[in-house]
């Protein structure tokens, strides 16, 4: 995990006084999207650090264009391309969609790998992302695969 510090010196004018060091790790949270309450308390359950940006990033993914109002382009599009035609270009417009949705909606995690693997004879689509969580230098890979069912 990075660390940030911070030093400062209390008064400058006594040289008794030592150096006050602090400092404060950065951690992300998230709740669970399965909702799940937990039995003793009652609350939900959180995510933290890389589990809640992979969460968030493949919610980001996986969210269609024109789904979420007032944000024409937030979304990956995935789903919606599984139904288009597939051809050379289908996986680059797929492949630049996803990354400029990541790079614009979740400043936490930073693009490492990139792969869309479409297969027309098997009518599926396979996404791998591997990123990095920002400040915490972890490194995330996730794969998701979508088969059109007719």
């Amino acid at each position: 995990m990075a660390t940030r510090r911070a030093f400062a010196q209390e008064d400058t004018t006594n040289l008794q006084t030592a150096t006050v060091a602090s400092s404060r790790i950065r951690q992300y949270k998230d709740i669970d999207l399965a909702f799940k309450a937990k039995p003793s308390s009652g609350e939900i359950f959180k995510k933290t650090d890389a589990s809640a940006v992979k969460q968030a990033v493949k919610t980001l993914v996986m969210t269609d264009l024109l789904e979420k109002p007032f944000l024409p382009d937030f979304g990956g599009d995935v789903r919606g391309q599984l139904f288009e035609l597939a051809d050379r270009g289908k996986s680059g417009v797929l492949r630049r969609n996803i990354e400029r949705t990541i790079n614009t909606y979740e400043p936490r995690a930073k693009i490492l790998d990139l792969e869309v693997d479409l297969q027309p004879d098997r009518h599926s689509l396979n996404v791998t992302i591997k990123f990095e969580v920002v400040n915490t230098e972890e490194t995330v890979e996730f794969t998701t695969t979508l088969n059109r069912l007719r």
